[in-house]
């Protein structure tokens, strides 16, 4: 399995994409601004969406892709989400008001799109890829994902704030090489991190205490105007395990 950060920021200007990863050619690990970084071609290959949650910043794309490449494929593009989140998306975004329901488009019988559940802890298993939604708690309904390859696995937090069941889990993962877990705020902003749900440095390092597995630990989702400040304030705080930042365009062979 191959990994390629699309985008991993908390925000937009410049060459800042929101979240979004292509796993191989034909899956979306969520769909934030990241997906322009696709060419037209690349964007109809893919095949599979997994939807973290329901914000912006990590579904804002679906509507273009489906929109942008319906007629040149002959299968629905998958979306994969828990039920509350895919609720969500039906009500507020392919609601014929927002956008069209590609679900309906170019009729119910040959749909652009189809809506996949998946519960929390359930396996998608894509030829010898295996896909697994995990915990994560944030503001919505939300989950990460645990990507296996079988030789190797990557875990992505998906956007969260203080989880003990991540760690209960992660912890049992015997072949787990990657970890990507997210701190949006800066120390600066401890308070709006802990209302907004999402990580900051000493919240951070407090959750990684919990870790007590080997991997390559990348920090996401970081705010634009406090990069340095953020990863300084990590730096400071984390003793032994050394978070590096993720950065677009960065691949994981797993």
């Amino acid at each position: 399995m191959k990994l390629r950060v699309l985008g991993c920021s908390g925000g937009i200007g410049g060459n800042l994409r929101t979240t979004s990863f292509l796993l191989d050619q034909d899956v979306l690990i969520d769909a934030g601004t990241g997906v322009n970084e696709l060419s037209l071609t690349e964007i109809s290959m893919i095949d599979h969406v997994f939807v973290s949650h329901s914000h912006l910043d990590h579904i804002a794309c679906i509507p273009f892709m489906v929109d942008s490449t319906w007629a040149m494929r002959d299968r629905p593009l998958n979306i994969y989400a828990t039920r509350e989140t895919l609720d969500i998306l039906k009500q507020h975004i392919f609601n014929w008001k927002i956008w069209p329901d590609f679900t309906e488009i170019p009729d119910a019988l040959r749909p652009s799109m189809r809506y996949r559940p998946i519960a929390l802890g359930e396996t998608v298993v894509l030829g010898e890829r295996k896909i697994t939604a995990i915990p994560a708690s944030h503001t919505v309904p939300a989950v990460g994902f645990h990507l296996d390859s079988g030789a190797a696995s990557l875990v992505y937090s998906g956007d969260t704030t203080c989880n003990e069941a991540l760690w209960e889990l992660v912890n049992r993962i015997e072949n787990l090489r990657y970890l990507i877990i997210e701190t949006a705020f800066s120390d600066n902003e401890r308070e709006m991190a802990i209302l907004a749900k999402h990580l900051c440095p000493s919240l951070l390092v407090e959750e990684l205490k919990k870790f007590h597995g080997k991997a390559e630990i990348f920090v996401t989702h970081l705010k634009p105007g406090e990069v340095e400040l953020t990863m300084q304030q990590i730096d400071n705080g984390v003793h032994g395990q050394r978070p590096r930042m993720l950065s677009n365009n960065q691949e994981f062979e797993f």
